[in-house]
């Protein structure tokens, strides 16, 4: 019967083990971080350790619960469950509450209060020249030496003059003869 006794608990198990799993890839999305050193934030790196660490230390409080049917276990991991979604939802109705703007003031308040290296390696790893075209020979990087830089002019230029040069079909009234 489903719904019952058994199903219950072996659906509690599987949601607990899909915990851990989860969990573990938090840690070792952090370890990963931490080593590659592509994230050099300490806190940011820690907070997600941390996440993946609570996330297992309740998981494992959920399986064994489940397992044992603990009645005392199973009621804080409700409780704790119940206060991860407040959490959560406060989280994401401030997330979809922020304006475009704000957004934007944000990036260009850590954008101006990291150091030139974390600029430049953030430079490297996307392609990019600082953050607004404005600053862009201000990181001490030039430009013209990524790969984005080398690859976009002539790939624009191209797809641009190829662009300009094409009939619209649509509108020159030749759509039904392919375009020619």
């Amino acid at each position: 019967m489903c719904g019952g006794y058994s199903c219950s608990k072996n659906t509690l198990v599987i949601i607990n083990v899909c915990y851990m799993i989860v969990s573990f890839i938090l840690i070792g999305a952090a370890v990963k971080e931490k080593v590659s050193g592509v994230v050099v934030n300490a806190p940011i790196i820690g907070g997600i350790t941390a996440c993946g660490v609570f996330l297992l230390g309740v998981s494992i409080l959920g399986l064994w619960g489940a397992l044992k049917h603990h009645q005392v276990s199973l009621f804080v991991y409700m409780v704790i469950l119940f206060i991860i979604f407040i959490i959560q939802f406060s989280v994401s109705c401030a997330a979809l509450g922020t304006s475009v703007e704000t957004e934007k003031a944000l990036v260009e308040d850590g954008w101006n209060k990291v150091s030139d290296e974390v600029k430049i390696s953030a430079e490297k790893l996307f392609d990019c020249c600082g953050l607004h075209l404005a600053d862009q020979n201000t990181t001490g990087l030039e430009c013209n030496q990524l790969a984005c830089y080398k690859t976009m002019k002539l790939i624009g230029g191209v797809v641009a003059c190829r662009y300009r040069n094409l009939v619209d079909p649509v509108n020159s009234g030749l759509a039904g003869n392919g375009g020619l």
